[in-house]
């Protein structure tokens, strides 16, 4: 039981009010647009003893394996001091991969270290040999080249180690817009830790550590509840990432054993199945590891389940060292960690719920970064020369259906949950050369279904002014997001390259390539996939999908079996005879039962 059934939910209330007052000082204050704009970033507060409170709107990417690093912290660092602050990027040390800069700063009170700050943003520019923080090809983390801080003192006292800085200057290509980043970050995890102060002064430090004993307990039988209402199971569930030519042209099989226990409450996922780490930047952390199972758990159970410690207590994850899902074998560059293989994990993990039963699981969405979502770098000729380095998020890639629910048109990926913001065609433009010809939805990209999944996006941008590299990593080109429960696989991604007299070509999915001005990029990213059978679609969701575009009226005769009665304008209504008849005409017909004991049986 709750002990104060009135305090617990009002403090939950604040301290969610606090992560989102540090957020939004640090998305106003930061100074590139993969921040600022996109939103990649994320905060968080924690317990002095590693236990995730609250995130707020943080990406689960960011946030549901953070306590690693709060672990790092206090084993590093056993003489913590007030005004304290550290910058952790190290992906073999509990962070996620190189280029999510956290800084963790430890909350006291009374003297006594009780709380611990996090703020965590994805950097434009880490100082890797490439120009992108999403190096796929590198080997190793010697070749990766980024600047990798274990958990580093940056402030004492509250004063910042200027030779820290000035290493990260030297080595970053924008040192003026990382410093910005690097500064708000800072008081981003110094408002958390004023905010905390007041509230122990306000409700006493042994009250607020009761709450958040009964917060977590109270979570942890909220996620009981949720699995013991799962039926029992115990199965194999697969995925598998894009061939990538020439490093892994059998591309990564994602294997993943599911074991529900509701009478325990308890699910174990096994991830010790999987192959050795790959000589390239795709290996994911432990970190990402426990967040992206996290994340598709918590997906497929109650919305309103806390996302916290108290959560994790019911899940048990199997990890191997050495695996490329699992824990990295150093030197192994993990520098994609957060994405692509990521969302194969998620996504095995969703299939496999959907296996439980109808109204279970989820099916796949779009996989991952296309041309739309291009680290693009260069020197800005309108601007003096000065270096630029940002990741774009001009398009968004289509969500999975899920029972009850079509897929999201801006999802992204699911390990930023929907959470990371498209970027604004017109500050695109005046920030760097280029100029956005088009984006558009693709009708009928969306796999069909029961419910269906988001339409794919199309973009075509390219350089204005100079020359623009461009870095793609891009997964879900060759397999195709998958439907589930008799749902249909979604479009896949693609990327195209337009020259100066119009000729396209078809580029492959991981590519790091220049273009000049009158050169366009045409980005593809892939749609969401469907759940349930078309044919048991609404028709008037049908009806309203053609009326917006998101679906052609020829699909909705021959894929939905769904008939319109029309007007000048169109679809005027839905012709309901015409509709069941062309619905039976589609319908497969099965064979009569054989008459056996196990076919005359009840089920």
């Amino acid at each position: 039981m709750i002990r104060d059934p009135v305090a617990t939910p009002l403090l939950a209330r604040r301290v969610d009010a606090i992560v989102r007052e540090m957020a939004n000082a640090l998305q106003r204050s930061a100074r590139s647009s993969v921040i600022a704009a996109a939103k990649d970033f994320s905060c968080a507060l924690l317990t002095h003893d590693d236990r995730l409170i609250a995130a707020a709107e943080g990406l689960p990417v960011h946030v549901l394996g953070c306590h690693l690093q709060t672990r790092a912290m206090s084993a590093l660092h056993p003489d913590l001091r007030e005004g304290d602050a550290f910058l952790h990027n190290d992906p073999y040390l509990g962070n996620t991969h190189a280029a999510d800069h956290a800084i963790l700063v430890p909350v006291f009170v009374d003297g006594i270290h009780l709380f611990t700050a996090c703020a965590k943003a994805h950097q434009a520019d880490i100082g890797n040999s490439e120009p992108t923080t999403y190096h796929a090809f590198a080997r190793d983390v010697y070749e990766e080249g980024a600047l990798i801080f274990p958990c580093v003192l940056v402030e004492r006292g509250g004063a910042i180690n200027e030779d820290i800085v000035r290493m990260c200057e030297r080595r970053i290509r924008v040192p003026a817009q990382w410093r910005g980043d690097f500064l708000a970050l800072i008081g981003a995890a110094r408002i958390g830790e004023r905010r905390l102060k007041e509230l122990c002064a306000s409700h006493g430090a042994e009250s607020v550590a009761a709450f958040v004993d009964d917060w977590l307990d109270y979570s942890e039988r909220r996620m009981a509840r949720a699995i013991g209402s799962l039926p029992a199971a115990s199965l194999v569930s697969e995925s598998a990432h894009d061939p990538v030519e020439p490093i892994l042209p059998e591309g990564i099989p994602v294997r993943v054993g599911i074991e529900v226990d509701p009478d325990s409450a308890r699910i174990t996922v096994d991830l010790r199945d999987n192959i050795d780490c790959v000589d390239c930047g795709l290996n994911q952390t432990e970190a990402c590891c426990l967040a992206h199972v996290f994340t598709a758990i918590f997906n497929c159970l109650d919305d309103d389940v806390p996302r916290n410690e108290g959560a994790f207590r019911r899940v048990r994850v199997l990890m191997r060292a050495g695996c490329v899902v699992g824990p990295p074998a150093f030197p192994h560059s993990c520098s994609v960690s957060t994405t692509n293989v990521a969302e194969r994990l998620i996504y095995a993990i969703h299939g496999g719920f959907a296996a439980l039963g109808e109204g279970r699981g989820l099916a796949e969405g779009s996989a991952s970064m296309g041309a739309a979502m291009a680290v693009i770098s260069g020197d800005d000729v309108r601007h003096g020369g000065a270096p630029f380095v940002n990741q774009l998020f001009l398009g968004l890639g289509g969500g999975p259906a899920a029972p009850g629910a079509d897929g999201w048109l801006t999802y992204c990926l699911p390990t930023a949950a929907g959470l990371v913001r498209l970027d604004s065609v017109e500050l695109t433009e005046s920030r760097y050369p280029l100029a956005v010809d088009s984006a558009r939805i693709v009708a009928g990209s969306g796999g069909a279904g029961r419910w269906r999944g988001a339409p794919a996006t199309e973009v075509v941008y390219g350089p204005t002014h100079g020359p623009v590299t461009a870095v793609i990593p891009s997964d879900g080109h060759h397999v195709a997001p998958r439907g589930v429960r008799g749902g249909a696989d979604a479009t896949p991604g693609r990327t195209v390259r337009i020259d100066r007299e119009g000729g396209e070509r078809v580029l492959p999915n991981f590519v790091r390539l220049t273009l000049q001005p009158g050169e366009r990029l045409r980005a593809l990213e892939g749609g969401g996939a469907g759940y349930g059978d078309p044919l048991a679609r609404d028709p008037d969701r049908v009806l309203h999908d053609v009326r917006e575009g998101w679906e052609s009226e020829d699909r909705a005769r021959d894929v939905y079996g769904v008939v319109f009665c029309k007007s000048g304008t169109g679809p005027r209504a839905v012709d309901e005879a015409a509709t069941r008849a062309r619905r039976r005409a589609l319908t497969p017909r099965r064979p009569r039962p054989c008459a056996t004991a196990s076919s005359r049986s009840p089920s």
